[in-house]
């Protein structure tokens, strides 16, 4: 049954916590984080959302509770931002975006990863504020961006909208802040120098 679904989730890789690096991200409250796996903020439609530069495990730790949920036997969906407006929009201009939503909601956790990476078109925004506006209270997001809240006006392109989804996201939010150095890019240095 785990297994089964993991391979739903449609993780891009399968990653624990147990291999996460607290060390390399100083500022991540790890109790906090393992508190997270517990899973219980999912049970209560609560989100979690973790913000900070590209390269300091944002996704790892994505990945790391979306397993925890699976294991837990809670149904989970990984999806980039980029990803899931492009089914959306496919699903719409197929008149099976009901279907798609409905889909979508029947998720008890919604990983959207990468948030604010790619700039979203007008529909694409307005297709993702409905499906967060769809799963408000009825179960769980999480999402990481690189972007400060501050920020996100410029990937929805209306304040207004941007006001309304942060509204809904952050009414019962976890929020991890993720700032630090790329891991990625120190262990490409690390690699060098050895």
């Amino acid at each position: 049954m785990i297994e089964r679904r993991i391979k739903a989730a449609r993780f891009p890789a399968v990653k624990s916590l147990d291999s996460f690096d607290f060390t390399a991200i100083p500022n991540l409250n790890k109790m906090q984080v393992l508190e997270l796996a517990r899973c219980e903020w999912i049970d209560r439609c609560e989100n979690v959302i973790a913000l900070g530069p590209s390269g300091t495990g944002k996704t790892h730790v994505a990945l790391g509770l979306g397993l925890a949920a699976c294991q837990k036997g809670i149904a989970v969906r990984f999806t980039t931002a980029a990803a899931i407006v492009h089914e959306l929009m496919e699903a719409r201009d197929e008149r099976q975006l009901l279907r798609l939503q409905k889909q979508l909601v029947k998720q008890k956790l919604l990983i959207i990863d990468e948030l604010g990476f790619v700039p979203l078109s007008k529909t694409g925004a307005e297709l993702l504020f409905e499906l967060i506006s769809q799963r408000y209270e009825r179960g769980s997001i999480l999402i990481t961006s690189n972007l400060p809240f501050d920020e996100w006006t410029e990937t929805f392109g209306s304040e207004r909208l941007t006001g309304a989804l942060l509204d809904r996201l952050t009414h019962h939010v976890s929020i991890l802040e993720m700032n630090g150095d790329s891991y990625r890019l120190a262990q490409s240095k690390a690699r060098q120098n050895s």
